[in-house]
């Protein structure tokens, strides 16, 4: 298993529905910008702006050229349009935590398009994400799969990585899990690792700060100190895999950018934890779905897997409540489950609200990004990139799983089937 977490419970404690809308996709293989009207929708342009009633959206060459009221704008004659009545439309979807290191996506430079096509819309476009952060996948495979999706050989989103995680050194992996490339215990192989992958292409480092089949094995603070300066050297961000308290405590101290996970075996994270890890800037990535998902796995009964995901619920609640960078994310890719329901229905009960788990899709990871003058929201400029939701999140977030349309830069990437 991946995290040492959920092998540890019992020591701790004893579907969205689609729609079909009349209109016509751009065939694979065109190019990523295109020209579209979307109209009569409800739009919520960003999570702190009011919706647009009957709304319009106008995107020419795969950025948005007019935003407003249907009475306001006309649509060009020519350009094909999506009628909205009834649905609502938001910026595009941001998950910041996937893995593409199953076999579906191997040998991403040769492998058919169709085989592709379809892996990436079972686990990404299909749940509106028209952005998304590889943390953790063999480098060169995943930016073939960049290309080809940017090529315009297989509809798909925007995709940064990490590539390779640096592992701390020890032990062997436990059987089945893919080979290490990087293993790092001194700063000078820190230095080494995090220039080879970025030389390489990767957009971001991913540490294990401490390794989940075996929680003696840790970087040093040292280690993960010399990783975050050459990383911020390079201007990129440091995402941080906790597994327990001693990777928490020392990839906060080290000043990483990004917790990948919650961690709910070691209970409250407490006041001054959650003041340095907000004085500090850094985002957090929930993945609270993912503790039933693995405790389910792992045969742990119901009482158990309920109490060690609610342990997360509350860490995520305590930095909510403080201020701190959310990020949405769901580690697709190794969980098996795509369905991003469950992560938003938790979301809530740590009393996020709906504009605070929109903001956790679009404008957060943006502006983290450094794109936030460019993406994130529906506005004029900004990337033609959008959601199309069967209902109105602000009566349930469940909505936010029920997706009609993914568009990325003016090009339906995904459209719903009646079931």
């Amino acid at each position: 298993m991946k995290h040492a977490t959920l092998g540890r419970i019992a020591r701790f404690i004893t579907g969205a529905s689609g729609v079909v809308v009349a209109a016509s996709s751009p065939a694979p293989g065109q190019t990523t910008n295109a020209s579209l009207v979307l109209r009569g929708a409800t739009i919520y342009t960003a999570p702190d702006a009011p919706p647009i009633a009957d709304g319009v959206v106008i995107i020419r060459d795969g950025k948005i050229a007019a935003v407003g009221r249907r009475s306001e704008i006309a649509a060009p004659a020519g350009m094909p349009v999506l009628e909205l009545t009834g649905l609502v439309l938001v910026p595009g979807f941001w998950n910041s935590h996937v893995h593409f290191s199953g076999t579906q996506w191997a040998g991403a430079d040769t492998a058919a398009s169709a085989r592709l096509a379809e892996s990436v819309r079972a686990m990404l476009t299909r749940w509106g994400f028209t952005t998304v952060f590889d943390t953790g996948s063999e480098l060169e495979n995943t930016l073939a799969l960049k290309r080809r999706i940017e090529a315009g050989a297989v509809d798909g989103p925007k995709i940064f990585t990490t590539g390779d995680i640096l592992f701390p050194v020890g032990a062997p992996l436990p059987v089945g899990a893919p080979p290490v490339r990087f293993r790092v215990g001194s700063p000078n192989e820190a230095v080494a690792a995090t220039t080879t992958l970025l030389d390489g292409g990767a957009d971001a480092i991913k540490v294990y700060a401490q390794a989940f089949w075996d929680l003696s094995l840790r970087l040093s603070p040292e280690v993960l100190a010399a990783v975050v300066a050459q990383a911020h050297r390079r201007n990129v961000q440091v995402f941080a895999h906790p597994s327990n308290r001693d990777g928490l405590y020392n990839a906060v101290g080290a000043g990483v950018d990004v917790l990948v996970h919650t961690t709910p075996q070691i209970g409250p994270w407490g006041n001054e934890l959650v003041a340095k890890m907000k004085a500090s800037n850094i985002a957090l990535i929930p993945t609270l779905k993912l503790w039933r998902f693995e405790g389910v796995r792992e045969k742990v009964p119901e009482p158990g897997i309920e109490t060690f995901q609610r342990r997360g619920i509350a860490q995520l609640r305590e930095y909510h409540s403080a201020g701190g960078a959310i990020l949405f994310g769901t580690d697709v890719g190794y969980m098996t489950d795509f369905s991003t329901l469950e992560e938003f229905q938790k979301m809530a009960e740590a009393g996020m609200g709906f504009r605070d788990i929109l903001t956790s899709l679009t404008t957060t990871p943006a502006a983290r990004r450094g794109l936030g003058a460019s993406t994130g929201k529906v506005a004029v400029g900004f990337d033609g990139d959008l959601v199309v939701l069967a209902s109105d999140p602000a009566r349930s977030v469940d909505a936010f799983a029920n997706v009609a349309y993914t568009v990325r830069g003016g090009r339906v990437i995904y459209r719903a089937t009646r079931h």
